[in-house]
């Protein structure tokens, strides 16, 4: 479920004036903004940046970049951008620039719908000039790469084959736990390509078989990025929602903030099911995301995340 949708009483125009205002003259009033742009969905926000060039001639992101500073106008810039756009430039980034940042390529591709990876490959070529999967592949190598190649394929195949669960569970514990070595193919393979209800009683199979949830074998048996994303996979194969409470456990509860994943997380989810998050966040940590935000951030960035997370509870 989540936690931000359609604004009901929305009119663009009026929108579009209350941030200009906002924005004119000495001072910004960065309560307004933020106020406004977190309670209207994306869609909103798109009729709202045509309204302000209609009526002021100016691009609202360029305005709101001028206005705006530091980890708040990342946030901000991130929800002006339509979702397949923001994915697609965010996979961009981790691949263009001094290294690859691989926890932004196994997040994404790990977590998406086959039609959101459809739309996001289609907005790549269109925003980047380039074709995603053949960016990856000069970014990536070995097995790690052939996962992400499948995962880009976005064609899982579908329903539950019942005479193929038993067997794809043996056959991984014998890729993995029963052999010296590993049949990394295997996994790659099975995990890459099976719908995710057969995959999720695949792994109620193995762990009969194997006496140890799939996860721990993936941990014994893979290394690396490789373990990266199948691990990513299995987690979002169990449960989307969880794997990213997780992931903002994770950017938030080490040392150093890791205030780009926050972001990512907080935008990309808000109108999928941020709720759902919320509620295993606090089933996983004992405590509401809302309150470890407050604790992790300040300022008017951890306003305009808190009213992200839609919620105290």
């Amino acid at each position: 479920m989540a936690s931000v949708r359609d604004f009901v009483h929305f009119n663009a125009k009026s929108d579009a004036e209350l941030l200009r205002k906002a924005m004119k003259g000495i001072g910004t009033d960065e309560d307004t903004i933020l106020m406004l742009l977190t309670s209207r969905s994306n869609r909103q926000r798109q009729e709202i940046k045509a309204a302000f060039k209609k009526a002021h001639g100016k691009d609202l992101v360029k305005e709101l970049k001028s206005e705006l500073g530091g980890k708040l106008e990342d946030l901000i810039v991130a929800l002006m951008s339509p979702p397949a756009s923001y994915d697609a430039n965010e996979l961009h980034k981790a691949i263009k620039g001094a290294g690859t940042e691989d926890s932004v390529l196994i997040e994404i591709l790990a977590s998406r719908t086959p039609e959101q990876m459809k739309e996001i490959i289609k907005v790549y070529k269109k925003d980047h000039g380039g074709k995603l999967e053949k960016d990856i592949m000069g970014d990536t190598s070995g097995h790690y790469q052939r996962m992400l190649v499948i995962l880009l394929q976005a064609n899982r195949e579908e329903g539950v084959d019942e005479a193929k669960v038993e067997k794809d569970a043996k056959e991984l514990y014998a890729a993995g736990e029963e052999k010296f070595g590993t049949d990394e193919d295997k996994f790659i393979n099975i995990l890459g390509n099976r719908s995710v209800e057969h995959l999720r009683k695949v792994f109620d199979a193995y762990k009969k078989i194997a006496g140890c949830d799939i996860e721990e074998s993936i941990k014994d048996e893979c290394t690396g990025n490789l373990e990266g994303i199948l691990l990513a996979v299995v987690k979002c194969v169990k449960s989307v929602p969880a794997y990213f409470a997780e992931l903002l456990h994770d950017s938030m509860c080490r040392a150093g903030t890791d205030d780009e994943t926050l972001i990512r997380v907080m935008v990309s989810r808000s109108e999928i099911d941020m709720v759902d998050i919320r509620a295993h966040f606090k089933r996983m940590y004992q405590q509401p995301l809302y309150t470890t935000i407050q604790e992790d951030t300040g300022g008017d960035y951890e306003k305009a995340l808190c009213y992200l997370c839609g919620g105290k509870d």
